[in-house]
């Protein structure tokens, strides 16, 4: 036992039972050394300081820099050319990985994770197994002293995250937690709601823009083609918004986390590819009624009246339900 460690279930400084605070064993005077043994000295065969055998300490790791010892070490300027936009702040991270909810036991897929901030943050958590995707060699470098802190936990994965199969590289449960990069957090979620039903859950950062046309209502001016795809697929809620003074360095604009859980039904590919179909001819020509923003499709009159939905509308107007309802008609049709 260490010194001034604590035995299982005995207070720090509390004395052993029938033994006054302080006090020495009995016989022997305070700050007396055992029979034979002169204050100080090691025992038989023991070096002074030596820990008794079969209880050498374990050598600590190093402790980690600061993220923005990180950044200055790797030379890891942020790119435009990759969207990167840095969190450095630990409490920030800490705060995003705790909207994620209870990751115990679940393996966690980042990307774009940079310097490392949420994923130490991720690390922090009872997370059973972090993937971090990452396609800048300067940020997996700087990841490797992540890595070699919690060996076995972490994953560094030099990769486009755009091709990259969570399902395939994750265990179940399997959670998405990410800062995504903003120049490809449209097309990553999209990708990822057609795998949806192998989630239990993404908790995304993204420009507050995108992440309002995520969440947005019917009859609002962000209501569109990714908001009809993720509610379809997920419930979805902005979480948390962050100001540009969040990041390194500061975007333009405000950024929002948004979560998203998974619906119970999986529509499969091919429902999933005519609902694809059906909201980028809807709202290509978001102004347009129905009946004429729908004809690329072919029989765009039938297919409204069967599904019982004036041609006059737009697609604006239309809940996620009834594009549910026109989209299994258009799957039908083949």
């Amino acid at each position: 036992m260490a010194p001034n460690a604590v035995r299982e279930g005995q207070a720090p400084g509390a004395a052993r039972e029938g033994q006054a605070p302080g006090a020495a064993r009995e016989g022997q005077a305070q700050g007396d050394a055992r029979e034979g043994q002169a204050p100080g000295d090691a025992r038989e065969g023991q070096a002074p300081g030596a820990a008794r055998e079969g209880h050498a300490p374990a050598p600590a790791a190093p402790p980690l820099p600061s993220l923005a010892e990180t950044v200055a070490r790797h030379g890891l300027a942020a790119r435009k050319s990759l969207g990167q936009h840095f969190l450095l702040d630990p409490a920030v991270c800490a705060r995003i990985a705790a909207l994620a909810g209870d990751l115990a036991g679940r393996q966690v897929l980042e990307v774009g994770p940079g310097p490392g901030g949420l994923t130490r943050a991720l690390l922090a958590t009872p997370a059973a197994r972090v993937v971090a995707v990452e396609l800048d060699r300067r940020a997996v470098a700087a990841l490797a002293e992540l890595q070699a802190v919690h060996p076995g936990r972490l994953e560094v994965l030099e990769a486009d995250a755009l091709r990259i199969d969570p399902a395939a590289l994750l265990a179940a449960p399997r959670r998405i937690v990410a800062n995504l990069p903003y120049n490809v957090g449209t097309p990553l979620l999209v990708g990822w709601l057609r795998g949806a039903a192998a989630l239990e859950g993404m908790t995304l950062m993204f420009q507050q823009e995108v992440a309002e046309r995520i969440a947005a209502a019917p009859g609002t001016e962000h209501y569109g083609r990714l908001g009809v795809l993720a509610q379809w697929r997920c419930t979805a809620q902005v979480l948390l918004r962050l100001p540009p003074g969040a990041f390194s360095p500061p975007p333009r604009v405000w950024s929002a986390v948004v979560g998203l859980t998974p619906r119970r039904e999986d529509p499969g590919p091919a429902l999933f590819a005519a609902m694809e179909r059906l909201t980028a001819a809807a709202f290509g020509q978001r102004r347009k009624m129905l009946r004429g923003s729908l004809k690329s499709l072919g029989g765009a009159e039938a297919l409204l009246e069967t599904a019982g939905i004036e041609g006059t509308r737009r697609a604006e107007e239309l809940s996620v339900a009834e594009f549910d309802r026109l989209a299994r008609l258009l799957a039908g049709r083949g």
